[in-house]
């Protein structure tokens, strides 16, 4: 007999892999952004629903890049995803010294617009608004935070994209399915407050190794998530081992080839997003447990909220006040 602990081992095997998808890889800057799109097209996959027109409406995903660091760094992640049946766009702006956050996260939105308000592909494929996600790594994912805070949490479960929480909000309310963020950096103006705003489920993984740049605390990320969030580290992740140039690795983050540690996050990203039902593969039902925070994943350490407020020191007034309301019934 399998075991749990079995299943999702090969689980995140197979998403490891590349998905059922072929790939179109277009320009972002058609759009007037500058930056890349990555579109699946015809595959055996299954996240693809057909509308009355004969389109295809698929879930779409923003991924923001880290300081110093163009979209050329992720193609191999961002290929991956789509190749899952997810459409992604990268803005490839702000990759000076200097960048401002504010405006990156001004990009990944307006990124997002573009998404639902295109055809892409040879004009067969559109993006579900019901099923829209943020994600980014370093800066990028402290970016994707900074603009969720501007979109109300969406059910990307409904068949439509006016059903369920989507409706209730209005139609001219933005909304958002989940963010993912891979090694957040500290942003301005923090992301750790913006993240008290995000009602939007959340995947926010940390490094288990340190890098030779200070980087943020992804901990401290999760702890304030207003939304239900599951937070892991990585146990031999570095904070700059998701770009995939090997040099840039070396010089800026002190890290090595990281390749079995880029096919985990890429598995862990494409499980977050196929446990929450925008992803129809056979795999679905399966993925739910990665969006449990008690579920093991190998080469992970898995904290629960209340573990993580624990190890915070700007929590630690708070968890003292209730121990003592508590002692005192």
């Amino acid at each position: 007999m399998v075991t749990v602990a079995e299943k999702v081992k090969n689980l995140i095997a197979r998403l490891g892999r590349p998905g059922p998808y072929d790939v179109n890889v277009g320009d972002l800057g058609v759009a007037g952004l500058a930056g890349r799109v990555y579109v699946p097209v015809s595959g055996t996959g299954g996240a693809a629903r057909i509308g009355r027109r004969g389109r295809a409406s698929v879930p779409g995903l923003v991924f923001g890049h880290d300081w110093k660091t163009g979209v050329d760094a992720y193609d191999g992640t961002l290929r991956h995803l789509a190749s899952w049946g997810i459409a992604v766009a990268a803005p490839d702006t702000e990759r000076g010294l200097l960048p401002d956050h504010r405006g990156f996260a001004a990009d990944l939105e307006s990124a997002l617009q573009i998404l639902t308000g295109v055809k892409l592909g040879t004009g067969n494929v559109v993006v579900d608004p019901a099923r829209l996600y943020l994600s980014g790594h370093g800066m990028g994912a402290g970016a994707a935070v900074l603009a969720a805070t501007g979109r109300v949490a969406a059910d990307p479960a409904e068949k439509v994209a006016k059903a369920g929480k989507a409706a209730k909000a209005g139609p001219e309310t933005p909304t958002l399915a989940g963010v993912i963020s891979v090694y957040p950096s500290d942003t301005t103006p923090s992301c750790y407050q913006a993240a008290r705003q995000v009602e939007a489920a959340g995947l926010v993984l940390g490094a288990g190794k340190a890098g030779a740049v200070p980087a943020g605390n992804a901990r401290r990320l999760a702890a304030n998530w207003r939304g239900p969030v599951v937070y892991r580290t990585i146990d031999r992740g570095a904070p700059a081992g998701l770009p995939e140039p090997l040099l840039r690795k070396a010089l800026v983050g002190g890290s090595g080839p990281q390749f079995a540690v880029q096919s985990l996050i890429r598995a862990l990203m494409v499980g977050f997003i196929a446990g929450d039902g925008a992803v129809d593969t056979t795999d679905a039902k399966a993925c739910r447990v990665l969006r449990d925070a008690g579920t093991s994943v190998p080469a992970t350490t898995t904290q629960t909220r209340r573990e993580l407020i624990e190890s915070l020191p700007e929590f630690g007034d708070i968890t003292s006040a209730l121990q003592q309301a508590v002692l005192k019934r």
